[in-house]
């Protein structure tokens, strides 16, 4: 606890950027930024052993202020096309500073709202109620994007996906090989006018069944795993030229 309440100050935090693929138009739409704890003493620190532990102290709406500015930041080094998606905790929309960190981020970037995606799970929607729905509409009035991350793994439901015009529903990766519940997701998310993302793809075989059971998007390791920034020029370079679209066809 004493480590994490200095690890923002000391500039310890850091984000790493997956690459996210259409399947559609065969081609690279941007990143998911990912964040990470480089710890003195432990190294490259993954979230899920940190964030909780945030969350719990009540550092969690600072750090994702960071990660926000510093996502946006990046982002707007990018090619025009690209977007970078953020994942948002509960306690950010408790706070009732999501909104204006958005928008300064925004700001401070030069970034265009429709280049930053939002993403939250289930669980936050739940927990936030009607003052979470506030919340993204106010954030959609800025151009950004809203996903549910993790579908599937929460109190997945009619309601929740009729609740707010989601722009994208993420399938957790646990349901990448169930494809009657992959074929579901997608034929819902099309017919409410949503995007479909498969979370985990690891294998060509795995990638193109998702294909063809209607997602729209993919993310996973067989498209790249997550780098730091310094990195990207070249997977932006290797996902183009025919490189994603071979990958879509599961034969890269």
């Amino acid at each position: 606890e004493h480590d994490l309440r200095a690890a923002l100050p000391l500039g310890q935090f850091e984000l790493h950027y997956q690459p996210q693929l259409d399947l559609v138009r065969n081609r690279l739409t941007g990143f998911e930024a990912l964040l990470r704890w480089r710890h003195p003493a432990r190294g490259l620190v993954p979230p899920d052993a940190f964030i909780p532990l945030a969350e719990e102290i009540g550092l969690i709406s600072s750090i994702g202020e960071w990660v926000l500015r510093a996502a946006c930041q990046e982002a707007a080094r990018w090619p025009r096309g690209l977007c970078v998606a953020v994942n948002v905790a509960a306690p950010q929309f408790e706070t009732g500073r999501l909104v204006g960190a958005v928008e300064g981020a925004l700001a401070a970037a030069g970034l265009s709202g429709c280049r930053l995606e939002l993403e939250l799970t289930e669980t936050a929607l739940l927990r936030c109620g009607d003052a979470t729905l506030d919340q993204l509409r106010a954030l959609k009035g800025l151009g950004a994007q809203v996903s549910l991350d993790d579908f599937g793994t929460g109190y997945s439901s009619l309601t929740q996906l009729r609740s707010f015009p989601f722009d994208r529903v993420k399938i957790d990766r646990s349901f990448a090989d169930d494809a009657a519940v992959v074929r579901a997701v997608a034929a819902l998310g099309a017919s409410l006018g949503m995007r479909t993302t498969a979370e985990g793809v690891e294998t060509p075989d795995q990638l193109r069944r998702l294909r063809e059971d209607g997602c729209t998007d993919a993310q996973g390791y067989l498209l790249g795993r997550p780098v730091p920034a310094a990195e990207l020029p070249g997977v932006i370079g290797r996902l183009g030229a025919g490189t994603a679209a071979a990958l879509a066809e599961g034969v890269a």
